[in-house]
């Protein structure tokens, strides 16, 4: 039992320790980590490529609930949008690719952009350490606004928070106008 209790202090006191070394979260105002993986057609996606756009980066698994409700309604507000806005990135939180990859086979209809992220580095970069964590990157490359967690109760204030960053009449606006 002794030895039990001293391998769950030391695996504790290690986790503590690698929490420890996270950066700070980026916050509103601050420039976000650039690079935020591979897509899964292996390019790389970094946020500066999207200059221009509100961007959506957020952090997701499969064994979580919340993001599992997020993903939805964030594919709902890409197709809203469309691409030539705002871009919507959600970046699976270091779980095995079988588990990514059955979300995305789940959700099919969810047209975002796709990232695994299975050792986690992407995620240490932005210092997660919740989920869902979501952060909205404003068209001048800078952290807008931090969410942690999900629920229907958060999301009007979402929705005027998105509505002030995009551009008059860019919801419903078609593509390339």
């Amino acid at each position: 039992m002794k030895q039990f209790l001293a391998a769950l202090c030391l695996g504790l006191c290690l986790s503590l320790a690698h929490a420890a070394e996270l950066p700070a979260q980026p916050a509103a105002g601050d420039i976000p980590p650039d690079l935020l993986g591979r897509n899964r057609s292996g390019e790389d996606v970094t946020v500066s490529q999207y200059k221009g756009k509100v961007v959506i980066v957020t952090f997701w698994a499969s064994w979580c609930g919340p993001c599992r409700s997020e993903l939805p309604m964030l594919g709902k507000l890409q197709k809203l949008v469309g691409r030539d806005h705002l871009e919507v990135i959600a970046i699976n939180f270091k779980e095995e690719r079988r588990e990514f990859n059955g979300v995305i086979r789940t959700n099919k209809d969810i047209d975002l952009n796709f990232i695994h992220d299975a050792r986690g580095r992407i995620s240490d970069s932005y210092g997660v350490q919740t989920l869902p964590n979501m952060f909205v990157i404003g068209t001048d490359g800078k952290v807008a606004h931090v969410h942690r967690g999900y629920s229907e109760e958060m999301l009007e204030g979402f929705v005027t928070e998105m509505l002030a960053l995009l551009p008059p009449g860019a919801i419903g606006r078609p593509a390339g106008t």
